[in-house]
């Protein structure tokens, strides 16, 4: 397959060219023998590496927490038509039991495959958290950080497990850090009430990112720096839900100067409603109402949202002044990065996989590769 006349996207520019694609791998670029049994006119579109989503709960009304293949997979043919090529599958704070049961079909997606985008693994946000940053979790369902629960959490799946969010000031969550991140867990502070102090303290033992910026933790404020500060004062990771509801157009510009591009993740945290009309859904057990393309509990706290990757990578290029091969770095290779992927996935780069999309200057997407193959068409 050879994809022409489109504008590539590199981790630090963008060129007009060609890519070769053989075997499901990026075999060339701007290869001058263009000879190939199937050509594809890029028209002039943006040829991207595949979008990776790294904070999904659900989609096309499947949930990761519906415990079965049929919802990953489901979700998996959803979000590919939006950009996605491969994902982590986001549990909740629900029973230790559930959990569980996610996790079993989350490695059977990660080994079997599924239809869509690809399992790389799953990222459990919880039950560590803090009962006083629980937004839209489950307080009844809270576990005190222990080894011996996470275990009984993962089962045979423990080398499934991409990340975990953790509150880092909750009683046992700095033991389960340290021993976490030396089995190759990236731990994650999110949910939580910690100071500055108790938030580096976390970042200290292992933490090496945070989940869902400015979400569900104590924010900067000039006296008390709080996680937002720990997060901007070390060289952890971030991820952002950039949907103009989650946090303003003003303070993701503020984030991302202080962060830069290399250290933030395009997120979604999308559940169940996504790509489906405004209505009543769930989240971990918990109703939820979507209208006005907030899903919200019927407390009024945000729960997950109806965002979509290319729809990221258009309101960040709409609301910034940063250059579309940044934003689109925060979809793609940071998150291969964050999954220890990024030696074969998130670049287009000779050997890499060919996972691609094609999309024009307003983030519409046209055309989806995996591994080679087409797998979606507009």
């Amino acid at each position: 397959m050879l994809i022409k006349n489109c504008n590539v996207i590199y981790l630090d520019k963008i060129e007009k060219g060609s890519v070769l694609i053989e075997d499901g791998k990026i075999k060339e670029i701007n290869p001058t023998n263009e000879i190939s049994t199937e050509i594809i006119d890029g028209k002039g579109l943006y040829l991207s590496p595949g979008f990776i989503n790294v904070h999904i709960h659900g989609a096309a009304g499947h949930d990761t927490m519906d415990g079965t293949f049929l919802a990953i997979n489901e979700i998996s043919k959803s979000i590919v038509k939006n950009g996605t090529t491969a994902f982590t599958p986001t549990t909740m704070t629900v029973s230790i039991d559930a959990i569980k049961k996610s996790m079993e079909v989350i490695k059977e997606a990660k080994l079997n495959g599924t239809d869509g985008a690809i399992v790389l693994g799953a990222h459990l946000e919880g039950p560590f958290i803090s009962p006083s940053a629980i937004g839209a979790q489950n307080p009844n369902y809270l576990q005190k950080p222990d080894i011996n629960t996470y275990m009984k959490m993962v089962g045979d799946c423990e080398d499934a497990v991409i990340s975990i969010t953790v509150a880092p000031e909750v009683c046992g969550a700095k033991e389960l850090i340290k021993e976490l991140t030396s089995r190759g867990v990236v731990c994650s502070i999110g949910h939580t009430k910690a100071t500055y102090e108790e938030a580096m303290e976390g970042i200290k033992c292992g933490c090496s990112h945070s989940t869902h910026l400015f979400n569900a933790m104590t924010p900067f404020a000039h006296r008390e720096a709080g996680v937002v500060g720990a997060i901007f004062d070390s060289e952890i990771t971030t991820e952002t839900i950039s949907d103009g509801i989650h946090i303003s157009y003003p303070s993701l510009r503020i984030a991302y100067k202080q962060k830069t591009t290399d250290k933030v993740l395009l997120v979604t945290d999308s559940m169940m409603a996504c790509c489906m009309p405004d209505g009543m859904y769930s989240l971990g057990g918990q109703d939820v109402i979507v209208s006005n393309g907030a899903a919200r509990l019927t407390n009024g706290s945000l729960a997950g949202s109806i965002l979509t990757l290319d729809k990221a990578i258009d309101n960040v290029n709409k609301n910034t002044d940063l250059p579309l091969f940044e934003i689109v770095k925060m979809a793609t290779f940071n998150g291969a990065k964050h999954c220890r992927v990024d030696d074969k996935k998130g670049l287009i780069k000779e050997g890499y996989d060919a996972d691609l999309v094609l999309f024009d200057e307003n983030i519409d997407v046209k055309t989806v590769i995996i591994n080679g193959k087409i797998v979606h068409t507009a």
